[in-house]
């Protein structure tokens, strides 16, 4: 596995897809999670690039909320393949649009098996002040950083929470 790194990452519901800037890179990925061991969440993406290129991840994560150890690598195709049946029933599907705005990048999901639409952004340190870019806050909805009901992987195993909760 590489080397372990932190995720500090806030996310958000929105209510719609924004009007995303032009220059975002566009992915369709696809995701399952393994079995868990020791307390971590293990899972297997494919990540479709608008050129044709798929491009393979193996990730570990542990931890909740804004913080969480993250270890990540990518993984051949074929291994891909041979982890794949093992994430049957945990799984989940979703556009991915990335958009740079000054030194963050932000990232807004757009889930295909759900009408869910999510934006995250990935910080360089708990303190870093965010301020959601322009082209965001018409939709912004609540931040739902602390809440483990809207982390993929929970949606992967038991699908969206009820609406209101």
């Amino acid at each position: 596995m590489g080397t372990p790194t932190y995720e500090i990452e806030r996310v958000w519901l929105l209510s719609a897809l924004p009007a995303i800037p032009a220059g975002a890179e566009r992915w369709t990925i696809e995701q399952g999670y393994l079995d868990a061991a020791m307390g971590m969440e293990g899972r297997v993406r494919s990540i479709s690039h608008p050129d044709g290129r798929r491009d393979f991840v193996h990730t570990m994560k542990s931890g909740e909320g804004l913080v969480r150890e993250e270890s990540e690598r990518p993984i051949t195709a074929e291994e891909f393949d041979r982890l794949w049946p093992g994430t049957i029933g945990r799984r989940i599907r979703k556009v991915r649009h990335r958009v740079r705005e000054g030194a963050l990048i932000w990232e807004v999901d757009e889930f295909l098996d759900w009408p869910l639409v999510m934006a995250e952004v990935e910080l360089p340190h708990v303190s870093t002040d965010v301020t959601p870019p322009a082209w965001l806050r018409p939709v912004l909805g609540r931040e739902v950083t602390h809440d483990p009901r809207y982390r993929n992987s929970a949606l992967a195993f038991r699908g969206l929470p009820p609406v209101g909760s």
